[in-house]
């Protein structure tokens, strides 16, 4: 079951990339060309910023390639992390387009050059720019969800912005017409290039989740603990750990139980309470559960989860 899941995530993975490499690339020549016909700087720089959704796109698409890869001897665990690393180098180009678009902007506020009117097509390139993204962002935000990916979501998000981006260039570009005053472009420029460093900086933090083996979503101790309490012959379960890996977590814990068992009944003890945890928990990927005899002193633990310290959260 774990297996189908995997591979029904990487060919999701990997169309989803491509559309999105493919579409991107469409956007982004048509803005770039339109914003040198136009001479809107503004109209350029949305080019430019999705010129790098489209370098984000091929990124992906080589990722979704990698982690297609079976576990080997060096990787044990697969190469689902490669997903987690793409994410990271993502946020990277994207500030690094964002300070780019910030420098270039400000200069031509700076330099006060005598700047030509932005032709009115670049309003209907721009709303074109607004439809094809939202279509994308909606897409790629969906399949994200449904498959888990911190990669797909990141990137679904960097193209919400990017609708937010092409609308400040529409309403500058209406501006700079009615008011006659081309500054406004440059101006427009610099609001750009603000909100595409803020998607970088976003996607950076976020991107931290996976690579930290931490999880968004801390209710899955609560879940996991309910399950353990469905088999009353685990007692004290703790030093319990998840991780996130390739969409699904990895779990481990420490149950006990009655010391007189034999290592059969201790092993069906520690199936029955993986079973409860995979009817409780989605997109598990592997439950590893260490069994002891009751009443064990324990040092204090330096890492996990205790059921009484959740409890208390």
């Amino acid at each position: 079951m774990a297996q189908d899941i995997i591979d029904k995530r990487k060919k999701t993975l990997v169309r989803t990339s491509w559309i999105s490499t493919i579409g991107n690339t469409v956007l982004s020549i048509t803005k770039i060309t339109a914003g040198l016909l136009s001479g809107s700087l503004a109209v350029l720089s949305d080019g430019i910023d999705s010129a790098t959704d489209v370098l984000i796109s091929i990124v992906m698409v080589i990722t979704a390639r990698i982690v297609s890869r079976p576990p080997d001897k060096e990787h044990a665990y697969g190469y689902e992390k490669a997903e987690g690393i793409a994410t990271k180098v993502l946020s990277f180009v994207v500030i690094y387009a964002g300070i780019e678009l910030l420098v270039t902007s400000t200069k031509a506020i700076i330099a006060s050059e005598q700047r030509q009117l932005p032709g009115s097509f670049a309003i209907y390139i721009t709303l074109l720019s607004i439809a094809g993204k939202l279509g994308l962002a909606f897409y790629q935000f969906r399949q994200g969800k449904k498959i888990n990916s911190p990669m797909l979501i990141a990137n679904a998000k960097n193209m919400r912005s990017d609708v937010l981006i092409s609308v400040s260039v529409l309403v500058g570009l209406f501006f700079t017409s009615v008011l006659n005053m081309p500054i406004l472009d440059a101006v427009t420029g610099v609001v750009v290039s603000l909100f595409i460093l803020r998607t970088g900086i976003s996607i950076f933090i976020d991107s931290n989740v996976e690579l930290m083996d931490a999880v968004k979503d801390t209710t899955v101790y609560d879940q996991i603990f309910k399950a353990i309490d469905m088999v009353p012959e685990a007692i004290n379960p703790h030093r319990v750990r998840v991780r996130p890996l390739g969409g699904m977590y990895v779990i481990s814990l420490d149950v006990e139980v009655n010391g007189h068992l034999s290592i059969v009944a201790g092993h069906d003890i520690a199936e029955k309470v993986e079973t409860k945890i995979k009817e409780m928990v989605d997109n598990v990927y592997d439950i590893r559960i260490h069994v002891e005899p009751e009443g064990v002193v324990h040092p204090p633990e330096k890492f996990g989860v205790d059921k009484e310290i959740q409890e208390q959260l």
